[in-house]
């Protein structure tokens, strides 16, 4: 009965890879991936719509919404549809998933509707639950999976998360950092942390706006964070120059800010992430910190690329810390896995009417 039953589950899969695509997401504030199977990662661009105010009508989605921040008519905004890991603006969601899943189908659309894998932050409501699933629906999806971005991001960079041993995950991402300790294949203590790529751009804005007196927008903050942004004291000193508003004269005026400058600013939001960690590390049951220590932790994310970060998180934290293999695309990468093989994988994902019934 067994064989039979696998037989059937392998006829189900090859049937619906005919006639509709497996497509992953990685919905976040500030990026979204997308991972189309058979065909690896297709698309990452940012998660900004810009919207005509005077008509509701989408102008433009991803990067080219992105070059007109600070550059719109009145009329035109950008908007962020998620915000810290979760849907603001449903319409819009709904819009630009559609936008992105149809782009990544492009050329390769099939009979169905594609089954759709999402990554969400860890310990969001059931109704925020609701809202992506909703989404993903409106967008086309015909089916839907939620998959918490830690244990995906545990996949995506192949950690042993079915073994009786813990794992520790952090994603470092744009609006949330999401901690997830994981053993036998569950989540066995998460935290989503609202401290993260964006804080740290908010934090380079005020203090440039407070010591250099000039006003630089969010653009340009992520362009300084990406280019000089570390945690640690440098020997070797790193400039970048900005171009501003001066806030005494109301003209234009270029700047050169150092790398330590930099560091002071996201210096209270990095000691604050910390402080938040270390209470998931205390919360945990005492042998899966043994074992933590260990196999040390894991960062993904694209808060991992900060100069520094995991030697700063080690010594405070005092276990091993290592940066996931490109660690921006862990999270997308692991709902590509979890659609591969979605019956070995159901305890990774969340429930739901749209989850297939596991093979017995």
């Amino acid at each position: 009965m067994a064989g039979l039953r696998d037989t059937w589950r392998k006829y189900r899969e090859w049937f619906y890879s005919l006639v509709s695509n497996d497509i992953g997401i990685d919905l976040g504030t500030a990026n979204t991936l997308v991972y189309v199977k058979g065909r690896g990662i297709v698309i990452n661009e940012p998660s900004i719509v810009a919207v005509n105010q005077k008509t509701g009508a989408v102008v433009a989605v991803g990067a080219s919404a992105k070059e007109m921040l600070g550059r719109t008519p009145a009329h035109i905004v950008a908007v962020q549809p998620v915000v810290d890991g979760v849907i603001s603006d449903f319409e819009i969601t709904s819009e630009m998933l559609g936008y992105l899943i149809g782009k990544a189908q492009a050329g390769h659309t099939k009979l169905l509707g594609p089954r759709v894998a999402v990554g969400v932050p860890s310990g969001i409501t059931s109704v925020e639950i609701r809202a992506v699933r909703d989404a993903a629906r409106a967008a086309g999806a015909r089916e839907v999976h939620i998959i918490e971005e830690p244990m995906a991001a545990a996949i995506g960079i192949e950690l042993p998360i079915h073994e009786p041993r813990g794992n520790m995950v952090i994603d470092i991402g744009g609006g949330t950092t999401d901690v997830g300790v994981i053993s036998l294949g569950g989540l066995v203590n998460s935290k989503n942390i609202r401290i993260a790529g964006d804080r740290f751009n908010r934090d380079i804005i005020a203090h440039l706006r407070n010591e250099s007196k000039i006003l630089i927008g969010e653009k340009t903050a992520e362009e300084v964070k990406i280019a000089i942004a570390t945690v640690s004291p440098s020997r070797e000193r790193s400039e970048y120059a900005i171009r501003g508003r001066d806030l005494v004269t109301g003209l234009p005026r270029e700047i050169l800010v150092t790398d330590n400058e930099i560091r002071n600013a996201i210096g209270h939001s990095i000691e604050e992430l910390v402080e938040s960690i270390k209470g998931v590390l205390e919360s945990t049951p005492p042998e899966i910190v043994a074992d933590i220590m260990g196999r040390g932790i894991h960062l993904a994310g694209g808060g991992a690329l900060i100069r520094g970060i995991p030697e700063f998180l080690s010594d405070a934290l005092g276990v091993p810390v290592v940066v996931a293999q490109d660690p921006m695309t862990a999270v997308v990468r692991g709902t590509g896995v979890i659609l591969d093989d979605i019956d070995f994988y159901d305890h990774a994902i969340l429930p739901g009417e749209d989850d297939l019934v596991p093979t017995e």
